[in-house]
């Protein structure tokens, strides 16, 4: 446990403990007085996250990277990252994101999440808030854009996306995911694809939010329903990847939703969203995992042709 005033030291610099951000995240100062993020924790997720940086962010510049490791006191571990002034959900909710501002964002975001993919890696959590952005100047809202929380990222061979574990928030979480079946690298597309769509709307809109509470017993069936009834109905072809429970649950979702809940997203008009930008999502959002788009097919995409 760290604590303010804390002087740590790492193998590059000294830090010390300023404020705690979240419960194993703490933000320090070295004796330049500059700002960094600490992450320290008796946990996995600590380790992994330096492991992943260590094999990718030399990579591409869009990883929000690892600058140093504490070596005093040794326990527990803890790793120092780069600080960004904002998180894009904040950035977002402050003042809505003009659409350059969005295809900005996304196409960075997908430049590190294909850096991943290339090797079979999943994020596992792609959401607005693991978006990090330093502001700009001269009339650039964003000069930097960095995707951020590796804790969790394995390979889509792993135990975990092979037994398929619970991962990401569950609102950005993609369907096959929410029923536990196997996962991989089209998970993070799903994810990538919610997180535009809040972007697009802005003002903290989410999607697949459920009327019901955060951790509610039924919110991932909720959560389902949402999907069937914006991009649905679950295709046959689930039949060839899902066991007969889950096909058993995705039949109840079918079959309980209420007709005057269906919103089709394809049926949204253009004074929601602007039809370039629909299309756009419905390339993304394909409940059939096989369906979506992979990031270098997204960043070919002729949305990204134009930024005005």
């Amino acid at each position: 446990m760290m604590k303010l005033g804390q002087i740590i030291i790492g193998r590059t610099g000294q830090y010390s403990i300023t404020k705690q951000l979240h419960e194993s995240v703490w933000l320090a100062m070295n004796q330049d007085n500059d700002n960094f993020i600490v992450k320290s924790a008796n946990h996995f997720r600590v380790h992994n996250e330096r492991d992943v940086l260590r094999k990718f962010q030399h990579k591409t510049p869009f990883l929000r990277p690892l600058l140093d490791e504490i070596q005093d006191p040794a326990s527990p571990p803890a790793i120092v990252l780069k600080y960004l002034d904002d998180d894009i959900s904040h950035a977002s909710n402050k003042k809505r994101l003009a659409r350059a501002e969005v295809k900005y964002v996304a196409h960075r975001v997908l430049e590190a999440l294909s850096v991943l993919h290339q090797e079979g890696f999943v994020h596992t959590d792609i959401k607005p808030s693991n978006g990090l952005v330093n502001n700009g100047k001269d009339g650039s809202r964003f000069k930097e854009v960095q995707l951020a929380d590796f804790g969790s990222t394995v390979h889509m061979d792993s135990a975990h996306a092979r037994d398929g574990d619970s991962i990401g928030t569950p609102i950005f979480r993609s369907p096959e995911a929410h029923l536990q079946m196997r996962w991989d690298t089209a998970t993070d597309i799903w994810s990538f694809g919610a997180t535009l769509i809040s972007l697009l709307y802005g003002e903290g809109f989410h999607i697949f939010k459920p009327d019901v509470p955060a951790d509610h017993e039924g919110d991932n069936l909720k959560i389902l329903m949402k999907h069937h009834q914006s991009f649905g109905p679950f295709p046959a072809s689930y039949d060839e990847i899902a066991n007969q429970e889950r096909r058993a649950v995705l039949a109840w979702v079918m079959q309980n939703w209420l007709p005057n809940t269906m919103r089709p997203f394809h049926l949204t008009t253009s004074r929601e969203i602007c039809n370039e930008d629909k299309e756009f999502v419905l390339k993304v959002m394909r409940l059939d995992p096989r369906d979506r788009p992979s990031t270098q097919e997204l960043l070919e995409d002729s949305w990204f042709a134009s930024w005005e």
